[in-house]
């Protein structure tokens, strides 16, 4: 179980893959609370993985990265992730993150844009509140959160099994005992000017069912290098189109 401090907070990560000399390295960050790095190791980041090294981390509070009782807005978790950069020596990356993760992508490549190559967003919420999928999280209503669910994900927290308690307590504290719902109460958007200035060559990732389908086609147009592909499926589309997801990125990379 490899873990790293960065930014003060004991991160775990996973690493797929051995790359060739001068690879660049794609680091895949995963959204709030019901999900964990898992979206990514066992979906996407294999494929990618192929021709290149994949890091997948689990956010602060999430998956087995510490308990922390704070910090959980983009701005801190940005910084837990250019700290895990630093900690493990990547200095150039690819970075891919889907929903709340694509928000963090998104603001490293915004204030570090020397140290992003390429940026995929996967289904960025902007603003995170308005998301139709948040709604159970502003309520800190878990049972909520859960029936929006992919029935795939919804087993993981309900199907009685160990594993699935734990993941129900670990929602649970993070919906009662952090402060990661005002955080998300109290995140922004970003202007267009700001979005113009994204650097990077930007893959954009929606489901055609998703709630901010539509956000989409927004950063399509902000973001001078962007590409918008959609796909059949809703907001969770690192699980439910893991392969599609994969085959998407890895042409991206490549191009």
């Amino acid at each position: 179980m490899p873990q790293v401090t960065a930014n003060q907070q004991e991160l775990h990560y996973q690493l797929l893959g051995e790359g060739g000399e001068g690879d660049t390295p794609c680091v895949f960050a995963h959204g709030l609370l019901v999900d964990n790095l898992s979206s990514w190791y066992f979906g996407a980041a294999p494929v990618v993985a192929t021709k290149r090294r994949a890091l997948c981390y689990d956010l602060r509070g999430h998956g087995l990265s510490a308990h922390a009782p704070e910090g959980y807005d983009v701005a801190t978790c940005a910084a837990d992730l250019v700290a895990l950069l630093d900690a493990l020596e990547l200095e150039v990356v690819d970075l891919a993150g889907q929903s709340y993760g694509a928000l963090i992508a998104l603001r490293v490549a915004l204030e570090h844009p020397e140290r992003v190559r390429r940026l995929i967003l996967c289904e960025a919420p902007l603003p995170p509140s308005r998301l139709e999928e948040m709604a159970g999280v502003l309520r800190a209503d878990p049972a909520e959160l859960l029936a929006m669910l992919p029935d795939s994900l919804r087993e993981a927290f309900t199907s009685g099994k160990r594993r699935a308690v734990k993941a129900a307590q670990r929602l649970e504290r993070l919906l009662t005992q952090t402060t990661l719902v005002s955080d998300l109460q109290a995140e922004g958007d970003h202007s267009d000017e700001v979005l113009a200035s994204v650097q990077q060559p930007t893959l954009l990732l929606y489901g055609e069912a998703s709630s901010c389908r539509g956000v989409g086609d927004r950063l399509e147009q902000a973001i001078p290098d962007a590409r918008l592909v959609t796909l059949d499926g809703g907001h969770y589309l690192a699980a439910e189109r893991a392969a599609e997801v994969g085959r998407h990125i890895q042409e991206f990379l490549d191009g």
